[in-house]
């Protein structure tokens, strides 16, 4: 079955049409040539429907609702065909009994789909949320979602919908024309945000500059996760530390995030019920420098008043005189034999750039250097001539592509001509070459051809005897709707779920989907006091960490609520957790999957030398100084050990295994309500042991014993102590044998020599670990206000690394 929000003078008809359609033809459409077959949104914020983008030419979409019935104007957030629009004739979106949403041509061709399955005992339902949502999910206590459009945006992003690794965004053609045009917003593998212009011809990266490392540009490439997401105030953060913070910020408003045909990505507000939109923020400062918009031979500058404009170079002209992105062709032409020499003319253009395309380059060269190089070289079109670090250096270009002029380029270009009477430029002539920012003005007109089906006489019959049986249904389909309406009440947990993943970009798995994963969770990786953890592999074919909690006797509502919380968390030495799964008893945790395993495998297998020890220290101090100090909720994590710190392919480490245990005490400061020990043997804060209150010291107190476990190379909880007469094993605490080391050795680093892992030869930094020693042993006093706190234990091994 399936759910419409629509106007309550079509529920009757709405009703008929899903009865019929389910008794006879197996699926529910929507139909195009019926303008009132939409969904609208509680609230009536959102509408989905088909949607004109031509002549005879539509797609299904979402768009914010108009006052107006017209919608040429209205502001369309999604589309599922852009690229292959349907007619407006006979075309149709269905709902078969499997569980696929498809998007049908008149031609009967399918043209999109949501590729879902379900089984056909359960009722479906398609919702459109008011945050511009729409989804598919099961319609029963477990409500599993089988697609959300927040999952596939086109060029928009919403309040409160993330945007992960997975996604990217591409600008529309025009601002006409809906169809993919050549902008792609995306996180690259450095796990930086960026824009690339891809046209089928060419393709470069313009934002954040290109020539600009990752720390110049004010990104971190160290966080995984590659999650960003605009909030309903009016920022935008990114987990490459990028941030946009709109000029209207902490107001409550309509708003969207959008990557315009011009390849800018602009943060747009309006207050409800206005029409127009404001520009409250946008990417890229200087659009002019976007690549791709003023084409080759031509380029862009900025104007007071007039905004950006495009040129073509001198004795050039455009090639399509409404599409600035075609560029301009040159009205002569350059031979490559020896009398060009004398024939040619460097045109001056001062601050006038070209990025990339260089052919050749040559450093430290004066002008006149740089122009005999480009003549000896027959496929040089121009030079570059600026100066860098002191001295004047030659770039020979092939192509003139992205180009610019900006008085804050501290260069020329030379451009190779003919040599004529000499053409002056002056910047003034931008009078006379605008930018038309739409690409093409006109809607070209789409064609879709239908067939019009023949009619008999026993269909007609057919049709009119199930119609009359419809009638004599349509009381019992009132019966099941309002039993339906009245059990809708009981998903209100489901539809928690679905606005928690939303929110906070978890998604929600089945149990069955986590059972394929991971094979009949056949290959465990991981095992501890609040679960098991298997490897497995998802449809899109990652790899993850799958946590099955042994504890499974909380209300779905409560653990959400956790769940809310640690999905929220967001640090780059903290594990990444991808969704949860909560299906009948089953509670489950999807993390994502460290190949190289955990600091106690590569402990034992010595695979860490003294400096990644040393920086797997710092990174966990760093992870455990955020839980307890700086996240909006107070964690402790409770079970700090080398099996719960886990080794990524840079060896950095992540913390896994916090907090779910250990929200609900958050609010009490001693922690009084713990009523059970938690943790590890060895790794235990004594306040476990006497009954003592529990606050974040006992996380202090676990991490200096992994610590000396790091240095040591030895067990927690057993020691071999070496005597002057011999080797005698004894059983001794490892925190027992480093204060004993300390104290009968005089000389600091040789106590220190004494403890340290004899895998690691003699090939170490002994000022660092003599660092890591004395941090350690602070951190495991017995008396729990003695011991510094994780931001405290930060700042020390920090400061020391940099006074190294």
């Amino acid at each position: 079955m399936i759910t419409m929000r629509m106007t309550s003078s079509h529920i009757f008809i709405t009703l008929f049409i899903i009865l019929f359609h389910f008794h006879h033809s197996s699926s529910f459409s929507l139909s195009v040539e019926n303008p009132e077959n939409i969904l609208l949104s509680p609230k009536g914020i959102f509408t989905a429907g088909f949607y004109p983008v031509g002549e005879n030419a539509y797609s299904f979409a979402i768009w914010f609702t108009q006052k107006h019935t017209n919608l040429s104007n209205a502001t369309v957030v999604w589309m599922a065909n852009r690229d292959q629009p349907v007619n407006g004739k006979r075309s149709t979106l269905s709902l078969l009994k499997t569980g696929n949403l498809v998007l049908t041509d008149a031609g009967h061709s399918i043209v999109w789909s949501t590729n879902t399955n379900s089984s056909k005992s359960k009722p479906l339902e398609l919702f459109l949320y008011d945050t511009g949502n729409l989804v598919l999910r099961e319609l029963n206590k477990n409500g599993v979602i089988l697609w959300q459009s927040f999952d596939f945006p086109t060029d928009t992003l919403l309040p409160d919908q993330s945007f992960t690794r997975y996604m990217k965004l591409v600008s529309s053609k025009s601002d006409d024309k809906y169809s993919s045009g050549f902008y792609k917003l995306f996180f690259d593998n450095d796990n930086v945000l960026r824009l690339l212009y891809d046209s089928p011809i060419l393709s470069s990266i313009y934002w954040p500059y290109p020539w600009l490392v990752s720390w110049e540009a004010g990104r971190s490439t160290y966080n995984n996760s590659r999650v960003a997401k605009l909030d309903v105030l009016g920022k935008f953060s990114s987990s490459d530390h990028f941030t946009l913070m709109t000029s209207d910020y902490g107001t409550v408003l309509q708003r969207r995030l959008t990557l315009d045909f011009d390849g800018n990505v602009r943060a747009y507000s309006r207050k409800h019920g206005h029409e127009k939109w404001s520009i409250s923020g946008q990417f890229h400062q200087q659009p002019f420098k976007i690549h791709g918009i003023c084409g080759p031979n031509s380029f862009g500058i900025n104007t007071p008043g007039n905004g950006r404009k495009c040129l073509c170079l001198p004795r050039f002209s455009r090639i399509d005189d409404e599409d600035w992105s075609q560029g301009c062709k040159p009205s002569f032409q350059l031979s490559c034999n020896n009398k060009t020499k004398s024939q040619t003319w460097f045109q001056h253009l001062p601050h006038v750039e070209f990025y990339g395309y260089d052919y050749d380059f040559q450093a430290n060269y004066t002008n006149k250097q740089c122009m005999h190089f480009c003549l000896r070289t027959c496929h040089c079109v121009a030079f570059q001539y600026r100066m860098v670090s002191g001295m004047y250096n030659c770039y020979l270009k092939a192509q003139l592509q992205n180009g610019y002029s900006s008085p804050d380029f501290r260069g020329s270009l030379y451009l190779r001509v003919p040599k004529r009477k000499h053409v002056f430029f002056h910047e003034n002539v931008i009078q006379n070459g605008s930018l038309v920012c739409s690409r093409n003005d006109e809607v070209k007109q789409l064609t879709r051809s239908y067939v019009k089906g023949n009619e008999n006489g026993s269909v007609k019959f057919m049709l009119w005897f199930a119609t009359g049986l419809g009638v004599i249904e349509v009381l019992c389909f009132f019966m099941v709707g309002c039993f339906l309406f009245k059990n809708r009440k009981h998903s209100s947990v489901d539809n928690h779920g679905y606005v928690l993943a939303a929110e906070i970009g978890l998604r929600k798995f089945s149990y069955s989907e986590l059972k394929q994963a991971t094979k009949g969770f056949s290959e465990e990786i991981g095992k501890g006091a609040g679960g098991t953890v298997y490897k497995g592999v998802l449809s899109d074919n990652r790899a993850v960490a799958i946590k099955c909690l042994h504890e499974a006797n909380q209300g779905d509502s409560e653990f959400l609520a956790e769940v809310s919380i640690i999905g929220r968390l967001n640090h780059m030495n903290l594990i990444g957790m991808l969704g949860y799964c909560v299906d009948g008893k089953h509670r489950m945790l999807v993390y994502e999957y460290m190949k190289n395993g955990s600091l106690a495998e590569n402990l034992s297998s010595n695979a860490l030398n003294s400096d990644k020890r040393y920086n797997i220290a710092l990174g966990t101090a760093k992870a455990l100084a955020y839980l307890h100090e700086e996240c909006l909720e107070w964690i402790l994590h409770c079970d700090i050990k080398p099996q719960n710190i886990l080794i990524d392919s840079d060896y950095q480490p992540k913390v896994a295994d916090f907090g779910l245990s250990k929200l609900l005490q958050r609010n009490n400061v001693d922690n009084s309500s713990i009523s059970r020990m938690r943790g590890t043997r060895g790794y235990m804060a004594p306040e476990w042991v006497f009954n003592l209150p529990i606050t974040s010291k006992v996380d202090v107190y676990s991490y200096g014993v992994v610590v000396l476990e790091m240095i040591t190379g030895k067990s927690p909880t057993t020691c071999i102590q070496i005597l002057e007469d011999g080797i005698v094993s004894h059983n001794k605490r490892l925190v027992t044998w480093v204060r004993e080391k300390r104290r009968t050795v005089s000389e600091v680093r040789c106590w220190v020599e004494q403890i340290v892992d004899p895998s690691l030869g003699s090939n170490y930094d002994i000022v660092n670990l003599e660092t890591l020693a004395t941090v350690a042993l602070d951190c495991v006093e017995e008396e729990k206000h003695v011991r510094p706190t994780m931001s405290q234990v930060v700042e020390r091994l920090q400061s020391h690394e940099h006074d190294s």
